[in-house]
């Protein structure tokens, strides 16, 4: 591409601090979704930490399932009545609520960790042990024995068969 003055201009792609996440976690909503289920997520070291604000919510109306790729996470915040009082404004959202994820591949979703407090729904999903990076030793016969062969070569004895 050249620029006003002749000289060419490269072209760079603009930093998108979202593009690990969504690589591993496929689609994520970037804004709230909706009333009763705002969340964060995040990665920490081998992890990613997906946090959802869930107040008033009773943890045993709190359902997780992952199928395949699908995270669901579904609650329920039931509407208080008063029997005496005459309600002048309900802002707080109730009834049923549900947000799904798509993950992408190279996470451990058979060890996927949930705990709720204070209001929030904590998930902790650690990257897969084959997806971490790892360190491959490079073998070179300085290493081995004169008569042991080397990984790939065939030695005579198999050569025979």
């Amino acid at each position: 591409m050249a620029d006003h003055r002749g000289g060419t201009v490269s072209t760079f792609s603009t930093f998108d601090p979202f593009r690990e996440i969504d690589r591993v976690f496929g689609s994520v909503s970037r804004g709230p979704a909706g009333p009763g289920m705002p969340m964060d997520l995040y990665r920490d070291g081998d992890r990613f930490v997906v946090e959802v604000d869930l107040p008033g919510v009773d943890p045993s109306t709190i359902d997780i399932d992952v199928d395949d790729r699908s995270l669901t996470i579904r609650a329920e915040r039931v509407a208080r009545s008063t029997e005496t009082g005459k309600w002048l404004t309900r802002e707080r959202p109730t009834g049923s609520f549900a947000r799904q994820l798509t993950l992408g591949r190279g996470l451990a979703t058979d060890k996927i960790d949930a705990t709720y407090a204070d209001g929030v729904l904590q998930l902790v999903i650690p990257v897969a042990d084959e997806a971490k990076p790892r360190k491959i030793t490079v073998a070179h016969e300085g290493q081995r024995g004169l008569d042991e062969p080397v990984k790939g070569e065939v030695s005579e004895e198999t050569d025979a068969a």
